[in-house]
Parts: structure tokens; sequence; C-alpha cells
């Protein structure tokens, strides 16, 4: 039986293979996504921390792009290409952790609404309304402000206010597949709560919390980037900061347009990735848009 079982897995996942390569964006987002993953996870190996210091800066001030520096330098004489990808690995490790800690929130939030018919279900929908109607980015900003800056206080607060959105899509779905035949089968041969969910539900929701994962880590990307804009940063380099650099040191009046220019595109190149996968995903495992397709 485990055999079987591995077997159809491995066939299941080469027909989602060959699926997911005739979306030519999304192989395109998808090979966006390696490149930058990979160039942040070797990022020590090849630079240290010293190239964001301030007092390390061996480039001349505002230096436009050149062969020896082929993003610039800013106000400090610090290469922005060094900065850029160095700030790749805050980015993108805030993205990557507050999309995990929404989509888990969402996921056990979700699935409990939808299983749990009674009082319960209804008390956290009427939870998930609330924070649904709070403003996401002025909360999320408050409550960096109040839990101090840094790494852990930046993921959850893009966590806590950006989980609504998927319990509700989760809660939809678990919804769907409760009402199927075989639900009321398994309930009537003793399934319990916890069977029902783990057996049936998870494996069938499962497609969807996949696609919009990588949409929520695009969007936690901007929040983040929009969060050191305004002033709440992990007190580390990134995208974000560097934008927020670029302001405070008036790179737009100084003419220094790569300082703007080059962080803004590393965050509208991943984001836009995230998106291609996650839509090239969401073809693949929903039926309907792959009969339409």
């Amino acid at each position: 039986m485990t055999s079987v079982a591995a077997d159809r897995r491995r066939l299941a996942l080469s027909r989602f293979w060959a699926e997911f390569r005739h979306h030519r964006a999304g192989m395109v987002g998808l090979v966006i996504l390696v490149v930058a993953v990979v160039l942040a996870l070797v990022a020590p190996l090849f630079i240290s921390a010293d190239v964001t210091s301030v007092i390390k800066g061996t480039g001349a001030k505002w230096a436009a792009p050149s062969l020896g520096e082929p993003f610039g330098t800013d106000e400090s004489g610090r290469s922005i290409l060094l900065m850029v990808w160095w700030g790749s690995r805050t980015s993108l490790f805030i993205g990557f952790l507050a999309a995990f800690l929404s989509i888990v929130i969402g996921l056990v939030v979700g699935v409990a609404a939808g299983h749990f018919r009674g009082w319960l279900g209804g008390a956290l929908m009427r939870v998930t309304d609330w924070f649904l109607v709070l403003p996401s980015l002025v909360t999320a900003l408050v409550l960096a402000a109040i839990l101090g800056g840094s790494t852990f206080t930046i993921i959850m607060a893009i966590g806590i206010t950006t989980w609504p959105s998927t319990a509700r899509l989760i809660r939809a779905q678990t919804l769907a597949v409760e009402s199927r035949p075989y639900i009321e089968r398994s309930k009537a041969l003793g399934g319990g709560h916890w069977h029902i969910t783990t057996r049936h539900v998870l494996p069938n929701v499962a497609p969807l919390l996949l696609a919009s994962t990588t949409l929520e880590v695009a969007s936690a990307i901007v929040t983040e980037s929009t969060l050191a804009f305004l002033g709440a940063s992990a007190n580390k380099t990134s995208w974000g900061t560097m934008l927020r650099a670029s302001y405070d040191f008036g790179a737009a009046t100084q003419g220094a347009w790569w300082y703007i220019f080059i962080p803004g595109l590393a965050i509208l190149a991943v984001v836009m990735a995230f998106t291609l996968v996650g839509r090239a995903l969401e073809a693949v495992l929903n039926p309907r848009l792959r009969r339409a397709a």
C-alpha cells in the first residue's frame, strides 16, 4: 500500500509539473524567484554585512552607474548593487515568514469556522470580519511602533493583520468540501472532527492554500517595504529601508535616480514573479480554470 501511494504521489507531481510548464508566465516567475532566493542565500559567501556600513563606503558619493559600480553609489559611497543584494535577505526572509504566519492563522481559523457550524464558527467569523475591516497597513504600523523595531515584530505585525482574507477563502472551500456525500459517510462510520479535517478537508484545501501562499508572500514583501519607508523597519538593510534612505537624503534632488529605481525594481520584479507563479498555480490546481483554458 505504501508503494502504491508513493507511486500515485509521484504520478500526481509529474502531471502537475507537466501542466505547470505550459504556463510561460508562471515559468518566468519561477525562474526569477529561484534566482532571487539563491542569490539571497549565497550572499554571505561573497559579501559581508559591512557593505551596509556608512563608515566603510569606498566609492564616491552619488556616483552614477558605471563599469566599476553598475548600480551606482549612495550618499555614503556604498555600492547600491551590494546593498540590494544584501537587503534581499531581509526582504525575502520577512516576506516568507510573515506570509507563513498569515497562512497558518488563516488556515486554522478558516477550517474551524467552516467545520464547526454553531456558535464557535459564528464567533470566529465575527472576529475575522472585525480584522477584515481594519486598515491592515495602519494596524501593522501601529503594532510595529508599539512592539518596537525588530525583524520579529515586523513579521508579527504583518502576519497578524493579513490573515482574514485567507481565513474567508479557506472557510468557503471547507464548506464546499463538507457538503459532499463522502463526508456524511465518514461521519456515519464514526469519523471525528480531527479525522474529517485532517483526512478530508485539508487535502482538498491544500491546492488553494498553495496558490494563496505565493500571493501572500508578494503582499508581505510590499507591506514590509511600505512599513520600512514609513519608518517602521527591522533595523536591518532591506529594499524598503533603501527607499526610505533615498527619500531622507534627497536622492531625487541630487539626481541619483538609481538609488530609487534599483530597489524599487527589485521589489517589483520579485512581487511580479510571485504573482505570476500564484496565477499559474491557480490555473493548474483549479479544475474550472483548467477546463476553461
